[in-house]
């Protein structure tokens, strides 16, 4: 009994209440991950306030610092932006967010039941996304129809799995490497969870569970500063990746033998990289995307020529509505990065990969992993802004000093 009284008042217990919600949710409507992280995360400063008597201030250090900067040169852009007030709010926005997640890891830091309530949490949450998203795909999204409300599951609710994924796969690093949990069960979660990513459409959350339990493994080997390689990788790639596009593009073949959705991506790539070299030095605008011009045009066909679409089937497929030059952001945070602040936002996100990578190999191989799945994800899908995306990243960041062997504090 007493045991469990501790537990319930344990300031880090809304952080491990998330951990089993948030892959779940993952499943069931990604979208609400945005809202269940800010009000777990804002529950657990307040726990922490009233058994301590004092609040978690975040420390501004390690990864805080370049994504406040970010968010700063976001609010700054506002003088020119192509939408000033939205690149002024998503500014402000995101620096709440980061302020928050960063005093949620103080919180888990400081909390000593939080290495025994965050492992299992973690835990339970994999287990039930990675069955739930396997009984769905089984059952031909009949879970998630009847949580629309839907009579039937129309085919395209398939692709909805994609966020599903992208989280188990970001989880499932950690998960291998909890400690005090044994081997077996590790290797069965890990498996089940590689098994229900294997079930979905969604090659770039694929390739990120699989490359993420990977890199896990040899970071078990080589030792956790492996974290620094990725971090710099990371970071290299943002800073390269206008020119890389400017070399790789041209010698590209044609893009009529790969999957059209395939191929839409590099032309939206293209696309973003024009776009880049109108303004190189300050971009855009944060969430410029959404309104840059010209961005929901479809292609021509000197474009299509260009990239070898020629055939009757490519020709009649980006002639429907939706293939447009820029839906909503680029797919590639490097892209929009360079898209939306410019070289000054590509300098800042060499920083925070950096810091990234030096707070991962703080944290252990688990962290490794998990970062270098987070980012195949967000180099090959999500928008840089997208809410429900930063909310699981900074979940994860709170929930690290709880979930790693060594009890560092965040950073």
């Amino acid at each position: 009994m007493t045991t469990d009284v501790k537990a319930a008042q344990a300031p880090s217990l809304p952080v491990a209440i998330l951990l089993i919600l948030v892959p779940v949710i993952g499943v069931l409507q990604f979208r609400g991950i945005a809202a269940a992280s800010a009000i777990g995360l804002a529950a657990a400063v307040v726990a922490h306030r009233r058994a301590r008597g004092a609040w978690p201030w975040p420390q501004l250090d390690g990864p805080v610092l370049p994504l406040l900067a970010t968010a700063a040169l976001a609010v700054a852009g506002a003088a020119w932006a192509l939408d000033p007030a939205r690149s002024a709010i998503t500014g402000m926005k995101f620096a709440g967010f980061v302020l928050l997640g960063a005093a949620a890891a103080r919180v888990a830091a400081e909390d000593p039941a939080a290495p025994r309530l965050l492992p299992r949490a973690l835990l339970l949450g994999l287990a039930l996304a990675a069955g739930l998203t396997a009984a769905d795909m089984l059952s031909g999204h009949a879970i998630r129809a009847t949580v629309r409300g839907l009579a039937t599951a129309p085919p395209e609710l398939v692709f909805g799995l994609k966020p599903a994924v992208s989280v188990i796969a970001v989880l499932l690093p950690l998960a291998a490497a909890l400690p005090g949990v044994p081997w077996a069960a590790r290797a069965a979660l890990v498996a089940a969870g590689i098994g229900a990513a294997l079930m979905v459409p969604a090659e770039s959350a694929r390739i990120s569970a699989v490359l993420g339990v990977a890199v896990f493994a040899l970071a078990r080997l080589a030792g956790p500063r492996l974290g620094l390689l990725v971090g710099g990788g990371i970071g290299a790639a943002v800073l390269a990746a206008p020119l890389v596009l400017a070399l790789a593009l041209p010698r590209l073949p044609a893009l009529d033998g790969v999957p059209p959705s395939a191929a839409h991506r590099i032309l939206i790539w293209d696309f973003a990289a024009e776009r880049i070299a109108e303004k190189p030095w300050f971009g855009w605008g944060a969430e410029a995307s959404r309104t840059i011009p010209g961005g929901r045009d479809l292609f021509d066909i000197a474009t299509l020529d260009r990239f070898g679409l020629t055939s009757e089937a490519s020709r009649a497929w980006f002639a429907r509505p939706q293939p447009q030059r820029l839906p909503l952001h680029p797919h590639n945070a490097a892209l929009q990065v360079w898209l939306d602040l410019g070289a000054a936002g590509a300098v800042l996100a060499l920083w925070l990969a950096l810091a990234l990578g030096l707070a991962a190999a703080r944290h252990g191989a688990g962290a490794v992993g998990a970062l270098a799945a987070g980012a195949v994800t967000g180099m090959l899908s999500y928008g840089l802004w997208q809410e429900w995306w930063i909310g699981f990243a900074l979940l994860v960041a709170a929930a690290l000093p709880g979930l790693s062997p060594r009890r560092d504090q965040p950073g």
